[in-house]
């Protein structure tokens, strides 16, 4: 249904970014970090305005399987897609109505965004890489409706890309990486249609590539 393989930036045009959010196509891909310098923003107070968010274009059928290749290539911090993603009310996604974002996390997770997103690479906090999960939330509100374990190393021992994938059939989700299922979830209240997009942390800079969007029935 919709393949990228983000090799060039026009296989970016029509993507939006939320935050400050550098784009370098290398090495077959696509490397996402952060342009902000978030030291200064932390001494600020701001340290949380260093992250950012990049949505694809499409609207995306409710049943669907998203899957891409991944690799961090340095730094700690966190990777995150958001899927089948609205705003509240019914509202598309980029209505003039919404409030205006900027990478900042609660205004996805408790503004007036309507979404799933699974953090699947976590390393931004010393509890995070403690105990390594992948998580899954639901907004608005910030729901925690499923976790499971993290399999992914960290930069230094990363070995080549790893095919992440989200499958949304109905009420049902899941989370796999390199065909390892992490996660089921079943939605009482299911989302439909819907965008995509990435998140990341800073300082996490890390590689993309091969994004593909399968419909299911």
């Amino acid at each position: 249904m919709y393949r990228n393989a983000l090799t060039a930036p026009a296989d970016l045009d029509g993507w939006i970014a939320e935050g400050p959010c550098g784009v370098e196509h290398r090495d077959g891909g696509l490397v996402l970090s952060s342009t902000a310098d978030e030291t200064a923003l932390v001494a600020a107070g701001r340290g949380d305005h260093a992250h950012f968010t990049l949505w694809c274009p499409e609207v995306f059928p409710a049943d669907v399987e998203i899957s891409w290749d991944f690799k961090p290539l340095n730094g700690e911090g966190l990777a995150m897609l958001f899927f089948a993603a609205t705003g509240t009310g019914g509202r598309d996604l980029f209505d003039p109505s919404l409030a205006t974002r900027s990478g900042h996390y609660p205004q996805y997770h408790s503004g007036d965004v309507s979404t799933l997103h699974v953090s699947y690479l976590r390393r931004k906090w010393p509890a995070e890489r403690r105990f390594r999960t992948c998580n899954l939330r639901k907004s608005p509100g910030f729901r925690l409706v499923a976790q499971g374990a993290d399999p992914l190393p960290g930069p230094e021992d990363a070995d080549g890309h790893y095919r992440i994938s989200v499958r949304k059939l109905g009420p049902e989700v899941r989370f796999a990486v390199d065909e390892l299922e992490l996660f089921t979830f079943h939605d009482p209240e299911p989302l439909g249609a819907g965008r995509i997009g990435f998140r990341q942390m800073s300082p996490l800079r890390a590689h993309y590539r091969d994004l593909e969007v399968k419909e299911l029935s």
